[in-house]
């Protein structure tokens, strides 16, 4: 390329396609910037290493969502960036004082790295465009069940389009049209160390001694694809490589299961609260959207799309980003009737590779519905509860109190020098099934010494599902109530049964001056208990019990293996490793006691109560959690072991829909009380 006016050419259409690409970019932060703006610090750089570099949610996928071939085409595209950067700095270094160092072993090192490392990233784009044609050709056909073989009512969540296959041929185009361009500058001016370059060298063998005009031709048709790819990357789906790096630079750092909360001042003015156009979004929350790649892996996991619902949440995020662009409202671009189907397990949110958080999309939007008093039916049951009796139950007060009869239970008005608040929540004092495993809990707390008190009737709803429902204002009111009590006794240690009041009393109510409150779930601290030899571990047969994890427990707190050393099962499922090198462990160095499902730990799948949905009318075809009762059944297990009052409820009723085998549903802490009775 010599002579002024080549060199001319190229950094003009160089700087051309970057400044077109910058252009589409500004214009699209347009609308990111009509958002709320955010009210959190960023760890810019910590949170790009975490989640882009290091690729920590792709990582955790499962093989058979395409993690392997993304991996591939991803670390295989960033060692070209690399390799095309050294270069750029060797080339114009000397500009300004950088020595050239693109020679030496240094650059034998370079070319044989880059070559073999260019082979991974063509190996992935083959095997992603392989995937695309299957996955076309079963587009709208409905998906086998991995367990029954029977035909599922959802459809295949994953659309492709000719856009997606335009992309992968271009990043191939890119790939080859590379190594091409490598093998004419070897066939126009050989070196005798070119056998390094050995992807380059063994194509050069195909046009040997190649003019110099010749190797001048293909350098320029490499460019044109490179000048294609930089003009049209802000249209193409893998948008996402700016658009997922600009969410994961201003990820917020926060639990799964934390909602954006409300001031309530913004309550007491009266005011509209929610989301009721896409702008009452934060700025991050709307960048996400363009981060959406639409590969459907938050529907894929969605319990409420494999029931047979309406709710697609990529559909929600695409429906959001759309009215975003046209100023519509959310009401007349989302599906209420989506909106009202979620459960909020968070299965989305942990399955999504580029951070977007589809509960507090949906949630939101719910307050605002609530907010203008567009609830009505069922939904409207717990919270009138809640309002008129501190339960969701509908249980008065005093009633609280009637499970501890004979078991001299001490109470946090009568002892006020206890260690631990043991928070019952409103099904464990209230459902019959869920009463047992309170009692139970108790009773090994008492024989383990362990220094504890309820509060009786001074207990209030946690408020959680008036949270999710969208009923704001509700749940401020129960934190009021609740954090009076704690303050009243002192309280700095809570233990509950109930993954949602967890969830909801440890990440949420810090929110309300209780920043030093400790909460761990009841399996916690009973394998704390078992550590320290107070209880000893249940010994079931092998195989002989299941265990379900609660979404609230497992994927949203990230608490799988407490519970499963109850019964004296080792596992590294909270582990940060890497899904594939956990569940390596757990199969090979640990030995197996329960007959897990196929999903389990931060995979297990939605019984179908959170967000509500407990008090919801529901078809019975529809019911998420049959879908799950048929996965533990299928592991041959007569004994289903629980750790949270709603599943026990909801897969106690899908159990006896989907099954006439004789089935026990029990809580570990009974499993466990029995052991040690």
């Amino acid at each position: 390329m010599d002579g002024p006016l080549p060199k001319a050419i190229f950094y003009i259409l160089t700087f051309s396609s970057i400044a077109i690409m910058i252009w589409q970019i500004v214009g699209q932060s347009r609308f990111w910037m009509k958002g709320k703006k955010i009210t959190w610090k960023p760890n810019y750089i910590g949170s790009v290493l975490t989640y882009v570099v290091a690729q920590r949610k792709v990582m955790g996928s499962r093989p058979k969502s395409g993690a392997p071939l993304h991996l591939l085409i991803f670390y295989g595209f960033l060692s070209l960036m690399i390799a095309t950067t050294l270069l750029a700095i060797s080339t114009y270094g000397p500009i300004i004082g950088i020595p050239g160092f693109h020679k030496g072993n240094y650059y034998l090192a370079y070319e044989a790295t880059f070559d073999a490392l260019g082979l991974l990233y063509i190996a992935g784009i083959v095997w992603a465009l392989n995937r695309r044609y299957r996955l076309a050709r079963e587009q709208g056909q409905p998906i086998p069940d991995p367990n029954t073989g029977q035909l599922n009512r959802s459809k295949n969540p994953i659309t492709t389009t000719w856009q997606d296959f335009a992309v992968l041929y271009l990043l191939l185009i890119l790939g080859i049209s590379g190594y091409v361009l490598e093998a004419a500058r070897i066939s126009a001016d050989p070196k005798p160390w070119d056998h390094y370059s050995f992807v380059g060298y063994a194509i050069a063998q195909l046009f040997p001694s190649l003019s110099p005009q010749g190797y001048i031709s293909i350098w320029w048709q490499h460019m044109v694809w490179v000048w294609c790819f930089f003009a049209f990357l802000p249209q193409m789906r893998i948008k996402h490589i700016i658009f997922a790096t600009l969410t994961a630079a201003g990820n917020q750092e926060q639990p799964m299961g934390k909602l954006p909360p409300v001031p309530a001042s913004r309550l007491e003015s009266g005011e509209s609260i929610g989301a009721a156009v896409a702008q009452d979004y934060s700025r991050w929350h709307l960048l996400s959207l363009d981060a959406c790649m639409s590969c459907g892996r938050c529907t894929e996991v969605c319990p409420a799309y494999n029931s047979g619902k309406i709710l697609n949440p990529k559909q929600i995020v695409q429906d959001t980003h759309r009215a975003l662009r046209t100023g519509d409202g959310i009401p007349a671009s989302v599906s209420e009737e989506a909106l009202w189907a979620c459960t909020t397990c968070n299965a989305c949110v942990e399955a999504c590779p580029v951070l977007i958080r589809h509960v507090d999309l949906i949630v939101d939007a719910r307050r605002n519905l609530v907010s203008e008093g567009q609830l009505t039916g069922t939904a409207t049951l717990p919270l009138k509860q809640i309002t008129g009796t501190g339960s969701a139950w509908g249980q008065s007060a005093p009633e609280r109190e009637q499970w501890m009869t004979g078991l001299n239970i001490p109470l946090a008005r009568e002892n006020q020098g206890f260690e631990y608040l043991f928070w019952v929540g409103c099904a464990g004092a209230t459902d019959p099934a869920a009463i047992r495993t309170t009692k139970a809990f108790a009773q090994l707390m008492q024989k383990a010494g362990v220094s504890f008190a309820c509060l009786g009737q001074e207990e209030s709803c946690t408020g959680d599902p008036a949270r999710r429902i969208g009923d704001e204002a509700t749940f401020q009111s129960q934190t009021e109530i609740n954090a009076a009590a704690f303050k009243k006794y002192g309280v700095t240690k809570v233990v509950t049964a109930c993954p949602h009041c967890l969830n909801t009393l440890k990440n949420e109510y810090p929110e309300f001056d209780l920043e030093d409150l400790q909460v761990v779930h009841h399996t916690e601290l009973l394998a704390q208990l078992v550590s320290q030899d107070k209880l000893k571990a249940a010994n079931p047969q092998n195989g002989a019990i299941t265990y379900h994890d609660p979404c609230y427990l497992a994927r949203v707190n990230n608490i799988s293996d407490d519970p499963r050393k109850l019964v004296g099962q080792k596992a590294s499922l909270d582990s940060s490793l890497p899904l594939l090198l956990r569940e390596l462990s757990t199969e090979e160095s640990h030995a197996r006691v329960l007959a897990e499902p196929e999903h389990h730990g931060k995979k297990t799948l939605c019984c179908g109560a959170g967000g509500g949905r407990m008090w919801m009318e529901e078809e019975p075809d529809q019911r998420p959690g049959n879908r799950r009762a048929e996965e533990l059944i299928a592991t041959g297990a007569k004994t289903v072991a629980v750790a949270c009052p709603f599943c026990r409820i909801m897969l106690d009723a899908s159990i006896k829909q989907v099954s006439d085998e004789a089935i026990n549903i029990v809580d570990l802490a009974e499993v466990l009380h029995e052991a040690n009775s």
